[in-house]
């Protein structure tokens, strides 16, 4: 038989299949270069170290707490599509809850003892995760099972509940401003030369630390976020597997909403007092944060909530009038260089 009939070589198949794999995306690193990349832009304006020192430290810790709260709104758009326009409301009566707590404890919170202080704080922040959670599921089987899919609906709807919600707190907790102090041993600075950092703040930015590192861990090693992230790219073979979705998805909502209540502690004891109103005010905020790091990224979310902190305090301090708008500018900056965020996860 002529040679020109032979079968070619076997060893083109597997070369021939594993060209046709895509190759590995590689890690974008560039992001994580604008956090310093504005504290160091920012110390040749502001002059002096040790104020660049304050300004830095507590604008972390109010990035922190900003990603406290946007965390759990987060979650439930990454990870369900669903934009909760009423996320303002969980905030708010974690905050609320936590006056309540921390009045029935005086003798721990204003005892000079860090160990009482901070497990006040800590019960304070439980029973706030916990109501927060409870009005969380209310919130998903009344108002938003009804509107999944529909993004207008959503936003109208959540508004609309968020409303309600104020409107019961005022009820019970009446319209008024109502003051909530950081326990005793938590108050004043820590003196790092002439530097002064707030001892407050310094508990805010190992909380946010330990809820990033909480998400990351859970969403990314766990089989519970591995089926979570499975549900929301193929939901019907997840639940051939015998995996009850809307139950995953429902407990999605649960825990976004109480890390919402969580945030709301933590912000209440940063502005050192509550009103009923103080959700749907940090709800812009919580936006911009979220549409700044790609729109349900939780990596995306962190940095954008450091560089919304830092930005905030280094423009209040050099520019007050600035300040107000400087969120603004800054999503406006990061849109203009990368229009879907930080790191999108989606086309959305």
């Amino acid at each position: 038989m002529s040679a020109h009939l032979t079968t070619p070589p076997v060893a083109t198949a597997p070369a021939a299949a594993a060209s046709s794999v895509p190759p590995a995306l590689a890690p974008d690193w560039l992001p994580l270069l604008l956090v310093p990349a504005l504290a160091g832009l920012a110390l040749p304006f502001i002059g002096s170290l040790p104020t660049w020192i304050t300004l830095t430290a507590a604008g972390l810790a109010m990035g922190m707490i900003i990603f406290i709260i946007a965390s759990g709104l987060t979650l439930i758009f990454g990870l369900m599509d669903v934009l909760n326009f009423g996320h303002g409301v969980f905030i708010a009566l974690g905050a609320f809850l936590a006056v309540s707590v921390l009045g029935q404890m005086p003798d721990w919170t204003t005892a000079n003892n860090l160990g009482l202080n901070i497990a006040a704080i800590a019960i304070a922040a439980v029973v706030a995760m916990a109501g927060a959670g409870v009005l969380g599921y209310v919130f998903e089987r009344v108002l938003v099972r009804r509107v999944y899919g529909q993004h207008l609906m959503q936003i109208l709807i959540t508004m609309g509940g968020m409303v309600v919600g104020e409107e019961l707190i005022k009820m019970i907790w009446g319209p008024q401003l109502i003051a909530l102090e950081v326990p005793a041993s938590l108050r004043g600075a820590v003196i790092f030369g002439d530097a002064a950092i707030e001892k407050f703040r310094l508990l805010a930015v190992l909380v946010g630390l330990v809820v990033f590192i909480t998400m990351l861990l859970v969403l990314n090693r766990t089989k519970l976020g591995l089926l979570i992230r499975a549900g929301v790219q193929d939901r019907e073979m997840v639940e051939s597997l015998g995996y009850r979705i809307r139950r995953l998805f429902v407990g999605v909502f649960v825990a976004g909403s109480a890390l919402a209540g969580l945030g709301g502690v933590m912000w209440g004891l940063y502005q050192q007092g509550v009103v009923p109103q103080m959700g749907a005010r940090v709800n812009v905020l919580i936006f911009i944060v979220i549409i700044i790091g790609g729109l349900g990224s939780t990596g995306g979310c962190f940095l954008g909530a450091m560089l919304v902190g830092l930005l905030a305090n280094y423009t209040g301090f050099l520019a007050p009038k600035v300040a107000l708008f400087s969120n603004i500018l800054l999503m406006a900056a990061v849109l203009l260089w990368r229009p879907q965020g930080l790191y999108p996860v989606a086309n959305r």
